[in-house]
């Protein structure tokens, strides 16, 4: 166990981020998954500018890689694209 006070700080402002991060990436994984059960067009379309909004966050602080985001973003819209 560490003994310094800066070792100890150090863990819990790690152990505090990383909750905070699971948080909001587990939220956006949530919604991701609630778009592509979806079979309404109409639905799916209202619901993409929230989760576009959720992964562009995700990736602005670093919880994912940017390009990730991007081929989130482009996977779901073509999935969009192809409900009747």
């Amino acid at each position: 166990m560490a003994n310094h006070k800066s070792s100890l700080k150090r863990i819990r402002q790690t152990e505090r981020r990383r909750l905070h991060n699971r948080y909001y990436a587990k939220s956006a994984r949530t919604v991701i998954r609630k778009l592509r059960a979806m079979t309404d067009k109409a639905e799916a379309t209202a619901l993409y500018p929230y989760v576009v909004k959720k992964v562009d966050k995700l990736a602005k602080v670093h919880i994912i890689h940017k390009n990730k985001a991007n081929n989130l973003k482009s996977k779901l819209a073509l999935y969009i694209n192809k409900l009747a």
